[in-house]
């Protein structure tokens, strides 16, 4: 049977993939001169806590050692297909073919880029694993994933201007300038799933949800989509963005939860994600 690989940005930790039968492999975060295994070493919280002493994280892939290990597990009957985050927001696509491409089982390794993250990384390696489990190949599994990373969609609501600023998001006027004026930046993830461009600058949180909306609404999200919203830190925003979207989307499914060490170096502290994926 096909062998699922992912990493700890499908929102998946070590433990929970064991439990499904998945091979997790962590992303490392560094933040204060030292680097961790996120969730497994840091958690969220503890994360935030070290953005507010003033320390900047910055992500990587998961350790080639670790890829190697679980690569070597890969045999003609029992194939691995290692399903990455977005090529892109981190090395770990890239990382993860040079690793496959030193291994003498190197034809019986698959590496996938998602083009996302986060929730709908979730929902392709959950889709995954049903499909595995019923006995299909690697190449008809990604050839039936194909539709669901196609249909993804993914805004980020970032709300520290300064912490956009240290990390090079955005300029020291764009960031002075949005900070006084109250407003809130709304990223979307460009097409080719490889970086987040601006889509808007919004006078305040529940404008950029609105905008979100608006968005899922051209691309046709409806009742075959599972949209997930994601916090770092502020839940009661979670909670204003998952009544508004269930209130404009009806039918569509939802869910709510926190982001993940690695995520928060790309957004910052309290920022949302609202992602939408097809599901079925």
């Amino acid at each position: 049977m096909v062998r699922i690989v992912s990493d700890t940005a499908s929102l998946f930790t070590v433990e929970s993939g064991r439990e499904a039968g998945i091979d997790i492999l962590p992303l490392n975060v560094t933040i204060g001169g030292r680097t961790y295994k996120e969730i497994e070493e840091i958690s969220a919280r503890e994360m935030l806590e070290k953005i507010s002493e003033g320390h900047i994280p910055t992500s990587s892939q998961p350790a080639p050692a670790d890829i190697m290990e679980v690569y070597e597990k890969a045999t003609e009957k029992d194939p691995v297909l290692y399903i990455t985050m977005a090529d892109g927001l981190s090395g770990t696509y890239q990382t993860a073919c040079g690793v496959r491409e030193s291994m003498p089982n190197k034809e019986h390794i698959t590496v996938l880029n998602s083009r996302t993250l986060c929730g709908p990384q979730e929902a392709i390696v959950k889709k995954a694993v049903r499909l595995a489990e019923r006995g299909l190949g690697v190449d008809e599994i990604v050839g039936r994933l194909e539709e669901n990373i196609n249909s993804s969609k993914s805004f980020l609501i970032p709300q520290d201007f300064d912490y956009l600023r240290r990390g090079g998001r955005l300029s020291p006027g764009a960031s002075h300038v949005g900070s006084l004026l109250k407003l809130t930046p709304l990223l979307v993830q460009s097409p080719d799933g490889m970086r987040l461009d601006k889509a808007a600058i919004c006078r305040g949180f529940g404008k950029a949800v609105e905008k979100c909306i608006e968005g899922f609404k051209r691309v046709g999200v409806d009742e075959r989509y599972v949209i997930s919203i994601c916090h770092a830190g502020t839940p009661e925003q979670g909670r204003q963005a998952y009544t508004m979207i269930s209130d404009a989307l009806r039918g569509v499914a939802l869910e709510l939860g926190e982001l993940t060490p690695a995520f928060i170096t790309q957004g910052g502290p309290r920022c949302v994600s609202i992602q939408a994926i097809i599901r079925i």
